[in-house]
């Protein structure tokens, strides 16, 4: 059954907060790494920073199968004000098919609509996994707390993500802190997050999750921010 909580626990991916693989968001700066910024006083900041974000506008992409997480790729705007809720574009796949649409969340209900007809409602007794829809910008749950908790980070250079100055620090995150927003991680795993040189804020982050012998990464993009975003449910 698709559910609240396996949509936003692919659009929190930060794990994570997504698509842009480590040598697709940009160009790449090389320099001396006695030159970069402090890779943890670097997250330090972006936590802060995103603790303070309340709304914007996210792009994500799995590139594997994550099989706790049925979302393809996923593109739209996202609020925690008001109760939270999303809204946009998305590829998923739903029992055995895969869907791509069109979805509205609200603090009560999740729509859906395919590539025809109208948008079908997900009632409160379905949704039994109740999510947080603020959970990709919770400050205590979400990206923010991802950022925070990266172990041994390293500042490994300068890109641009999108046209935005950003630096690049990649570490690892305990699985007890990814499973707050990714159902189905059984260790700890690899993160790299792209830091804006400017306000500090996550343009990018990207997490790569073991699938058995395989790997899949899950890539967030945040832009946006700050924009004013309303969700509304169809009619």
């Amino acid at each position: 059954m698709f559910t609240r909580r396996r949509l936003f626990a692919a659009l929190a991916l930060t794990a994570a907060l997504a698509g842009c693989t480590s040598g697709g968001g940009g160009s790449e700066q090389q320099q001396p790494v006695s030159d970069l910024p402090d890779g943890a006083a670097l997250l330090k900041e972006s936590a802060e920073a995103t603790r303070m974000i309340e709304s914007g506008h996210f792009s994500l992409n799995v590139d594997g199968q994550v099989d706790a997480i049925p979302v393809q790729n996923a593109e739209g705007d996202i609020t925690r004000k008001n109760g939270g809720g999303a809204q946009g574009t998305v590829k998923l796949t739903f029992m055995g098919s895969v869907i791509e649409g069109k979805f509205v969340l609200t603090p009560d209900d999740l729509f859906i609509q395919g590539p025809t007809g109208g948008y079908q409602k997900l009632s409160a007794g379905l949704v039994t996994s109740i999510y947080d829809p603020s959970a990709i910008l919770d400050p205590d749950r979400g990206v923010a707390n991802v950022v925070a908790k990266v172990r041994q980070p390293r500042t490994e250079g300068e890109e641009e993500v999108d046209g935005v100055e950003t630096y690049k620090v990649s570490g690892t995150v305990a699985k007890d802190v990814v499973l707050e927003i990714v159902p189905g991680v059984t260790q700890d795993v690899p993160v790299s997050v792209w830091i804006r040189t400017d306000n500090k804020q996550p343009a990018q982050a990207q997490v790569t999750v073991p699938q058995g012998d395989q790997e899949a990464t899950v890539t967030l993009k945040l832009s946006e921010v700050g924009k004013d975003v309303t969700i509304t449910p169809p009619n």
